[in-house]
């Protein structure tokens, strides 16, 4: 007769179907769902058969046995519940059932007729003994008494996990890939690595928990934190199984702490959790020795060091994630963040009345953020509510180690302060890996390994290879690498362990020498970089630069600092000479990046300095760059006397590069003041000098400048040949930034002749380029572009968005010559749109930028800006134009854009013949999802429509380059990488 009980053989359930046999996978979700309502079934194994049962309990639950009858007597094991049925467990059961009445111990398996049960807990005085304040109770407990064990050796107690009165938070993914990991048969020991206080215990001991049923044995915590002597490591874990130190009868000796786990654990399936391993990492191979010998052992632990071991799996844990800076005002979007989410629970104890709230969610953030999002340093600061408010707390926490102290009652000494436990990781180092821990914690933000060898170069020799040391800091969890693809590694210190080395520089008496080298480093990559920022080549050292900048601001800070003499003893160094140069060479970084601002005022500090015999050619760069700076902000007048000061000392010194860039500048000035002859005549004058240096790339570069002078005079032909010219040449060299430039005018140039189609081509290819480069700048002067095509095309809702995101980037910038042509282009949209009151005030707010910066609209714009002034007081009348344009020269920028909603004046109509209805009617501008432009939504729109580039460019009247450009773009935005997943996205967010 057919069998028909079902059959788990290997790793398959196999049941007689209607049809034909059925079979599910054991483990699998579908494996749990059957056990729920099926009875029995059998199994077999290599290890043994037996079957099992599904049985009640008196208080009405179930759980499943397993029995197999053998020399005469039926012999079963618990199983557990359904959720406890893995194939691990099976097996084991049948390795169990197999061995009895054969001599074996028979721990672990009851006969029938009164034998003791794994459930029944007064059956086991170790289960008595386990703290009933667990919640896990027994289901987190070491269950090896129940197996075999050789010896007659009573059954040791179990180790039960420690528990939290606080739920673990923000780990869920890291919990769930350890966890996976550890499922994998390969894998056998794995570490979880980081720095003191990222929460590498509660991470581990959550694993753990996650994982209890997946080893038939249980789990066990051994904590090796008490211990420093690798020797102690293995009685330490025989302790924690509660192994009983009993010696061989037969020799008369007590075997090793290792042997003694060779032999018991060499038939368990179990987890250790190690914690704390770092001071005892010496001990790691004969850990493996023991992972060798036990082959269905598995060892999971924490560190700050990896152990570098064979076989071994290295996790690093990471801080806790911060929110993102678009959200900071948002309370709710921020308590999403596991970083601030844990500052708030641990803060409620001390100060029942405190909530986050969007008032306070930046402050929190912030204080978050200053802690790196380490775990132990938030909740160090939480405790500190009760004595200080958020504001003051963050405030204080420049100096984060003078603050957060006093933890908690029993919780360690090294977790007491945020101090100790970044001195716990300092004094396991060597002398020489504490030396080179203190000469990195110099550089700010990450640094290069070229810049860690160029410091330690310079300063001593450390004891040990710089590439070693950095490793075995990288080990130690005292330094992080990052990577990004084509870069090179860097190597980040968290601020708060990097404050610490800062405190060990000090009390070495090693500060000043160290940041000496750190500044000579930094300014001789910064003069590297200079005259690559001069060509082709500038996207990547900009790039470059970038990355570098907080480096760059600390040792501007230094050099700033130092007034007589060279602090680093060398007597061809003059003292303070250091902040000019890096300055003078950094300043067209500062230009390219939008740094402006900043740039400028280290330029005008250095510039300040009463240092004496500073090179002229120094003193004159600097001068240029603080001058260019400043015509990009609009202070031309300053501006003017800053270039000229260094034109004249190029003069002097003949340098005729740097007299070029002079020259260069003050035609930029000439330009916006509406001096084109002049502006003309500096820009040739550039030209020629370096036609006679044979600078192609600056060749390019003024030609560029001249072409767009002609196009602000007005003269579209003056302005042909030098930007076909300039053109060629940068197309020549490959300079993106340049070709895109030399676009933007060739676009506006097509408008005044008429080719509107040209002209929206021309500055879409130009504004696709920009975004490429990420030069927010440009992308701003693009934007701009666009809106004065569309005006001119009579397509004033474009218009309008285009000049609205314009000038969101321009007021970021602070350049108010763009601002000022935005808010004209916004009052012509006004005046379409019937809203001749708002566009008063737009014209005002204007016309009272133009006054600051002393310049009067461009000529290439007047004829426009005259007819909407005009129109515009018509519209109203002289009196109520006279009023509309006060009001808005006493009005704050933001109060003039917050009119844009205002309904058209009763009576008023627009003067536009196509556009009729009054403002009230018009939509505000749609905004779209992760920052998509309105064109780029369209790109979309016919990407998920299953258009080509080609036919997307017919359709739109663009070039493929460009239609390739917004694809580019898009998927840079979505972080995807296929057609298909745009379509999925413009289908998700109701795109079409």
């Amino acid at each position: 007769m057919a069998r028909t009980t079902p059959v788990v053989q290997g790793e398959v359930l196999i049941w007689p179907g209607d049809a034909q046999k059925q079979s599910l996978t054991v483990g699998s979700p579908a494996w749990y769902a059957w056990l729920e309502d099926a009875s029995t079934f059998a199994f077999v194994g290599d290890m043994g058969t037996f079957t099992a049962r599904k049985e009640s309990t008196r208080h009405g639950g179930t759980y499943w046995k397993a029995y197999r009858k053998r020399e005469g007597k039926l012999r079963r094991a618990y199983l557990g519940k359904s959720r406890d049925v893995t194939l691990a467990r099976l097996q084991t059961a049948a390795a169990v059932l197999a061995r009895q009445g054969s001599g074996q111990d028979a721990h672990g398996v009851d006969q029938a007729g009164g034998e003791r049960s794994y459930h029944t807990p007064s059956a086991d005085p170790a289960h008595d003994s386990i703290p009933q304040k667990t919640p896990f109770a027994r289901d987190q407990t070491v269950d090896l008494g129940r197996t075999a064990h050789r010896g007659d050796s009573p059954a040791p107690r179990a180790s039960a996990l420690p528990t939290y009165l606080t739920p673990l938070l923000g780990r869920e993914q890291e919990a769930q890939i350890v966890c996976s990991l550890l499922q994998r048969s390969e894998i056998r020991l794995l570490t979880l690595t980081g720095p003191g206080g990222v929460g590498k215990t509660r991470l581990g001991i959550q694993i753990a928990s996650n994982l209890m049923h997946d080893f038939a044995n249980g789990v066990c915590f051994v904590s090796l934190a008490p211990i420093s002597d690798p020797e102690l490591v293995f009685p330490t874990i025989v302790q924690a199984l509660g192994l009983p130190e009993v010696g061989d009868a037969g020799a008369g000796t007590a075997p090793q702490p290792l042997q003694r786990l060779n032999t018991y654990l060499q038939e368990k399936q179990v987890l250790l959790l190690l914690d704390n391993f770092e001071q005892v990492v010496a001990a790691a191979p004969a850990l493996v020795e023991l992972l060798t010998s036990c082959a269905q052992v598995k060892v999971l632990v924490t560190s700050r060091a990896v152990l570098r071991v064979n076989g071994e799996y290295e996790c690093p844990v990471s801080p806790l994630a911060l929110p993102s800076p678009k959200e900071l005002s948002d309370a709710r979007a921020v308590a999403q963040s596991p970083a601030v989410a844990l500052f708030v629970q641990r803060a409620m104890p001390r100060l029942p009345d405190f909530s986050l709230t969007d008032a306070n969610a930046a402050v929190i953030v912030g204080i978050c953020a200053r802690l790196d999002g380490l775990p132990l340093a938030i909740e160090l600061a939480a405790a500190r509510i009760k004595l200080l408010p958020p504001e003051a707390l963050l405030a204080r926490l420049e100096h984060r180690l003078q603050v957060l102290t006093s933890g908690a009652r029993g919780i360690p000494a090294r977790q007491q302060t945020l101090r100790s436990t970044i001195k716990w990781s300092y004094d396991l180092l060597s002398a020489d890996e504490q030396h080179l821990f203190r000469r990195l914690s110099v550089f700010v933000g990450g640094c290069t390994l070229r810049a860690v060898e160029a410091v330690c170069n310079e300063v001593d020799h450390v004891g040990l290879h710089v590439l070693d040391g950095v490793a075995a800091l990288l080990d130690n969890s005292l330094l992080q690498q990052t990577e990004q693809a084509g870069e090179e590694p860097r190597f980040v210190m968290l601020e708060t362990i990097r404050e610490y080395g800062l405190e060990c520089l000090a009390a070495r008496g090693e500060r000043e020498q160290t940041r000496c080298a750190h500044t000579s480093y930094y300014l001789e990559l910064a003069e590297e970089a200079e005259p690559k920022l001069s060509s082709a080549e500038r996207e990547q050292w900009a790039h470059r630069l970038e990355r570098e900048h907080d480096n760059f601001r600390a040792a501007l800070s230094w050099s700033l600092e130092q007034r007589r003499g060279d602090p680093c003893g060398r007597p061809e160094r003059v003292g303070g000479e250091e902040a000019p140069r890096l300055g003078g060479a950094l300043w067209q970084f500062w230009l390219l990046h939008g740094h402006l601002s900043e740039g400028r005022q280290w330029l005008e500090k250095a510039l300040a300095l009463e240092v004496p015999r500073v090179p002229s050619a120094v003193r004159a760069k600097a001068l240029t760059g603080a001058g260019v700076l400043a015509h990009f902000q609009g202070d031309y007048h300053q501006a003017k006397l800053l270039c000229e000061e260094g034109l004249a000392l190029f003069r002097e010194l003949e340098d005729k590069r740097g007299m070029a860039a002079s020259l260069n500048g003050l035609g930029l000035i000439a330009r916006a003041r509406n001096d084109y002859p002049e502006a003309r005549a500096l820009h040739e004058e550039s030209l020629a000098i370096l036609r006679e240096l044979g600078d192609t790339w600056g060749i390019a570069e003024a030609l560029s400048l001249l072409a767009r002078v002609a196009f602000h005079q007005g003269d579209h032909r003056a302005g042909k040949l030098p930007g076909e010219e300039g053109l060629v040449l940068f197309r020549d060299s490959g300079d993106r930034r340049g070709i895109a430039q030399i676009l933007g005018v060739q676009s506006l140039t097509a408008l005044y002749h008429g080719n509107y189609v040209t002209a929206f081509t021309l500055a879409e290819e130009s504004l696709a380029i920009m975004r490429e480069l990420g030069d927010q700048r440009h992308i701003a002067r693009g934007l701009w572009s666009l809106g004065y095509v569309a005006l001119f095309q009579d397509d004033y809702a474009k218009a309008r968005t285009f000049y609205e995101e314009a000038l969101a980037l321009h007021r970021e910038f602070g350049e108010k010559w763009f601002i000022a042509s935005c808010l004209d282009g916004l009052a012509e949209v006004a005046i379409a749109k019937g809203q001749p009151e708002w566009a008063a005030h737009l014209l005002a707010a204007a016309a009272l930028l133009r006054e600051d910066l002393g310049v009067s609209p461009p000529s290439y714009n007047l004829a426009n800006y005259e007819r909407a002034v005009d129109t515009t007081r018509a519209q109203l009348g002289e009196e109520r134009f006279a009023a509309a344009w006060a009001e808005g020269r006493k009005m704050t920028l933001e109060q003039v854009l917050a009119e844009q909603a205002r309904a058209t004046t009763p009576g008023q109509t627009s003067t536009v013949s196509t556009i009729q209805q009054p403002a009230d009617t018009a939509a505000p501008p749609p905004t779209y999802p992760d920052e998509l432009t309105p064109r780029e939504v369209e790109v979309l729109r016919l990407v998920a429509s299953g258009l080509s580039n080609a036919q997307m460019a017919e359709k739109l009247i663009i070039s493929p380059r460009t239609v390739h450009a917004h694809v580019r773009s898009i998927y840079s935005k979505l972080f995807i990488t296929s057609r298909s997943a745009a379509t999925r996205y413009a289908i998700d967010h109701k795109l079409i």
